[in-house]
């Protein structure tokens, strides 16, 4: 079986059962927290944001909403470009090279002119949507996602820190995300008594096919080296066979190996060691039954992989067999359609360590005891940034597992930063056992919403899903910073009750949660001490196991915690972002990323893309069937005083008059007419925008806006709608 998805269905779990409260003051004897290592990779590059750089395009986000641009965006903000826009960068170090995250409209190809202090370079970066917009219906609650690509750019110059690079759209709209710059080596000279593939016929320009002198390289060069020069090299099957040999490049900006497939094969004796080149396949959709991954199966035991650049695959390392002690550490895995690396069982003693892992859609690291168990392995030291249908981490089953030192960003749907599951997919699975790990990890803007479960998922999940979580799971050491819904969540998402227990959280620090610290929804305990909280979005704790009467789960106060001792009241609820507390900015616009609907849409102008953040995008209902509404949930009751209607900010959208009803409600069932009907002036050369003032004391969760009639257009048309408290 190949690249199995780990992203599976999520059933629902309704917000249904028993509280049980905080029981205070019994002291667990836990231990200290112990010294441990900054988070993340090492890494030779350094990432700028688009959105702290300076622009003449328009910033996007933030936004937590699945499927949209500005939600799978690191930081959950971006800028686009139109053609002649641009964004300049001030270089954060000595660079000579730049990779950039960029995303374009579906089936769009184009160029970014590179600008140098100023003066436009001779080389372009290409920016394309091949690699985007995945779709897997099979996955239930998947969008549309992947909008993301990274392009890279040897610049031909050293830059300083201090200097400006500037990025400027010129034949098509481009979102700009994040670059990266970064002081590429020269490239490396060939080894002694290496085997060159050139030697043995492969075309370094990559005209011809070098499938045959790779495989000719690695039967000349058993027991040494292959040595793989600078160019770029095709190949159109897979290598096989491979085993106690060196595959070794000049660089992973030098040599670059074109294929969607490297190696296939489910046996190895072992002592494969592949360094320093580049693997960028051409997978522009995800299909499970086929192995377009860099490794498929197995390199066998006491093997290496490092240094390498793994781009536009399906999977980066999908292994199984034997694998034990094989070492994963100093990689690029960007891009891929599934998994970064998933090990699916009987490996012992497997370090992956000090990766860098972009745009995954699906697990960006996992491992799956299928078959027998992993057993004694670690993730450590790794950044992963932007999963956009699944989790950062995700550990289904295995015995003494390790998950330490990792910094993980911006989950985006179906999944938490870190996941301890007992989800098994297939049989013969083989549930955690012994200690489980999980050690000074940082999760920023981690979890996401489950549309399957119909609320969200936490920073850090533990799981029962198919049995009993019986092992010992520690969870020590960590920082959980923006979480937009809750930190800890123990769960049994199969909605079955199995229970968590042998957890104890020794050691957080947890800021602004959307919703509350912990989020419990299945029977069983864990312990709590030295659990610090600030900026809870609603209330210390929900405890609301399910099914209803399946037992309770306690939480044991070890000492220390603080900041998060309110519970969650009503269990027939979900708790919103912001409930119970203050907001901190309440200037904020309501309605953005919240679920809209309308009475009918045009073809892929959707109701939500009038909440998603970017004007550029819009809702447009259903042509030559006046009256059409548009509704939004705010998600709890709201004083709201003030609207902001968009049209997209550009001179091609005439100016036009839109006759607009404002209605509310607090049920969603009945609702009542806020501001009767009235025409709204949209004009272009004054920003395309029309404000609704509402009466004082106007209170609603559900507002809906009745368009019947526009002068430019056959249908509603909004761009963005904003909800104020304020005037």
């Amino acid at each position: 079986m190949h690249g199995t998805s780990s992203a599976r269905p999520l059933w629902r779990i309704p917000a249904l059962g028993a509280t049980a409260a905080l029981a205070a003051g019994m002291l667990v004897a836990l231990g200290a927290p112990t010294a441990h290592a900054a988070a993340g990779a090492t890494l030779p590059f350094t990432s700028v944001e688009a959105e702290s750089a300076v622009t003449n395009g328009t910033r996007i986000g933030p936004d937590y909403t699945q499927g949209t641009l500005a939600s799978e965006a690191s930081g959950r903000q971006a800028v686009r470009l139109d053609p002649g826009q641009r964004v300049e960068f001030t270089v954060p170090r000595a660079a000579n090279a730049l990779n950039v995250s960029t995303s374009v409209p579906d089936g769009q190809s184009g160029t970014l002119d590179v600008y140098v202090n100023g003066t436009r370079l001779s080389r372009t970066l290409e920016v394309t949507s091949k690699y985007s917009y995945v779709d897997t219906p099979w996955i239930p609650g998947a969008k549309t996602h992947h909008f993301y690509a990274n392009s890279r750019l040897l610049l031909g110059r050293d830059l300083q820190a201090g200097d400006k690079v500037a990025l400027q759209a010129t034949n098509v709209q481009v979102t700009v995300d994040v670059a990266d710059f970064e002081q590429v080596p020269q490239a490396a000279s060939q080894p002694a008594g290496s085997v060159s593939v050139t030697s043995r016929g492969a075309d370094p320009t990559g005209r011809n096919d070098s499938t045959q002198a790779f495989r000719d390289a690695i039967a000349a060069a058993q027991g040494g080296v292959v040595w793989i020069p600078p160019g770029e090299y095709r190949l159109t099957s897979s290598l096989s066979g491979v085993q106690n040999v060196t595959l070794q490049g000049a660089g992973s900006w030098h040599s670059v190996v074109r294929t969607s497939r490297f190696i296939d094969q489910q046996h190895s004796s072992g002592g494969v060691h592949i360094k320093d080149f580049a693997v960028i396949g051409e997978v522009t959709e995800r299909v499970d039954s086929s192995p377009d991954n860099f490794v498929n199966g197995s390199l066998g035991p006491n093997s290496s992989v490092s240094g390498m650049w793994l781009q536009h695959l399906k999977v980066g390392l999908w292994l199984t067999g034997n694998n034990d002690n094989l070492v994963v550490e100093n990689n690029r895995i960007l891009d891929t359609t599934a998994d970064g690396l998933n090990l699916n069982g009987t490996a012992r003693g497997v370090k992956v360590r000090n990766n860098f892992l972009r745009n995954q859609g699906d697990d960006s690291l996992a491992m799956w005891s299928l078959y027998s168990p992993n057993t004694d392995s670690s993730f450590e030291n790794n950044t992963i940034s932007q999963p956009n249908l699944a989790n950062g981490i995700a550990i289904y089953g295995g015995t003494d597992i390790t998950v330490r030192n990792n910094l993980i960003l911006d989950t985006n749907a179906l999944g938490s930063g870190i996941a301890i599951s007992n989800q098994k997919f297939l049989d013969p699975f083989f549930p955690l056992a012994g200690t489980i790990t999980v050690d000074g990890n940082t999760l920023v803007r981690t979890g996401a919403m489950n549309p399957n479960w119909n609320h969200p998922m936490g920073a850090l999940r533990v799981d029962s899903y198919d049995s009993a979580l019986n092992a010992t799971v520690t969870i020590t050491n960590t920082t959980i910073t923006d979480s937009p819904y809750s930190a800890f969540e123990f769960v049994s998402g199969s909605g079955q009750g199995h229970p968590v227990r042998g957890v104890t959280v020794n050691g957080a620090t947890v800021r602004n949660t959307g919703t509350v610290v912990v989020q419990a929804e299945t029977q069983g305990t864990a312990t709590f001490r030295n659990v610090t909280a600030t900026g809870v979005g609603a209330a210390g704790v929900y405890n609301c196991p399910y099914p209803p009467g399946s037992g309770t789960f306690t939480l044991m106060d070890g000492g220390g915690n603080s900041g998060w001792d309110s519970v969650w009241s009503d269990c027939s609820t979900w708790p919103q972002p912001g409930q119970g507390n203050p907001d901190p900015d309440p200037d904020r616009n309501l309605a953005q990323g919240r679920p809209a609907t309308a009475t009918g849409s045009q073809d892929v102008y959707t109701p939500g893309k009038a909440v998603d953040g970017d004007a550029h995008t819009y809702w447009e209902s259903t042509n030559h069937a006046f009256p059409q509404s548009w509704t939004v949930d705010l998600g709890s009751r709201q004083d709201v005083r003030r609207l902001v209607l968009k049209l997209p900010p550009l001179p091609v959208w005439g100016a036009r008059t839109q006759t607009v009803t404002v209605q509310g409600s607090t049920d969603g069932s009945a609702y009542s007419t806020v501001v009767g009907s009235r025409d709204y002036r949209f004009d272009p050369a004054t920003g395309n925008t029309a404000t609704v003032s509402l009466p004082d004391g106007t209170s609603l969760r559900w507002l809906r806006l009745t368009v019947h009639a526009n002068t430019g257009w056959p249908a509603g048309q909004f761009s963005e709608v904003e909800v104020y408290r304020t005037l």
